[in-house]
């Protein structure tokens, strides 16, 4: 049986008086990947940081499993350019046992980035160094905002894959809060659209047909990739024999 690793029952949350979460129940369990989606200002942020424990619901439970950790890679960090610090050092600030932030780099791809300022890393090969840093302490729950903030689409689904990846080999929960509404479909098991309450849940393919769905994002938010091609590695249209074709592109619905 799956185990429930956090659940929230009927919370409600406001600030100024004003309704921002309202009656929102959800589970979140262990193996499974879960998306959160919706448009801006729907309430993702206090929702996330309410699961982070950071906010209390005004009404409403929360109930965590005993010994939750939680490992959390936010959308985007400024460092101050002048510091001088290695991705690797950049991880030590969060647990300083050398083996552990090799590990990490290691299981995210950049170990050969151990000794390379952080300021000099693509928006990709930072967003691997928050992975590394969010998974460090072996979580059972990865909360991960906006993940492929600032990554090319090639980079995106190699991002995706390893976060599926990590999720079997930690046997961790995930929650992802994104605004890509096509690729990641296919990188979650659970969906839940969000728009101050939750509209709609369940498997992508479901929630991509519902009508709340469709009435916050469009019938444009309806996508398949009819995939009669290759990509380079700069995200180009190849053909079959690996030649640029050009003036063409992917063929989307």
């Amino acid at each position: 049986m799956t185990d429930i690793l956090i659940s929230l029952d009927r919370v409600n949350k406001g600030f100024a008086g004003k309704s921002v979460l309202q009656n929102i129940s959800l589970q979140l369990k262990q193996g499974q990947i879960t998306t959160l989606i919706g448009p801006n200002g729907a309430g993702k942020s206090t929702l996330v940081r309410i699961i982070l424990g950071l906010l209390t619901p005004d009404s409403g439970t929360v109930r965590s499993m005993a010994n939750l950790n939680i490992g959390y890679m936010p959308q985007k960090l400024q460092i101050d350019p002048t510091l001088p610090i290695t991705t690797k050092r950049f991880l030590q600030l969060a647990d300083t046992s050398n083996d552990a932030c090799i590990n990490a780099l290691a299981a995210v791809g950049i170990s050969h980035l151990a000794t390379t300022p952080i300021q000099k890393l693509s928006g990709g090969e930072m967003q691997r160094a928050l992975l590394a840093r969010a998974i460090l302490r072996k979580p059972n729950l990865l909360v991960l905002d906006e993940p492929v903030q600032g990554v090319d689409v090639t980079g995106q689904n190699a991002l995706y894959k390893m976060i599926s990846d990590l999720s079997n080999s930690l046997n961790c929960a995930v929650l992802m809060v994104s605004h890509d509404l096509h690729i990641v479909m296919s990188a979650t098991d659970q969906v839940i659209c969000l728009n101050h309450h939750i509209c709609c849940h369940g498997r992508p393919e479901q929630v991509t047909q519902d009508p709340a769905y469709l009435d916050i994002f469009g019938e444009t938010a309806i996508y398949t990739h009819r995939h009669d091609h290759q990509h380079s590695i700069h995200g180009e249209v190849l053909d079959a024999h690996g030649q640029h074709q050009h003036g063409e592109g992917c063929n989307h619905e």
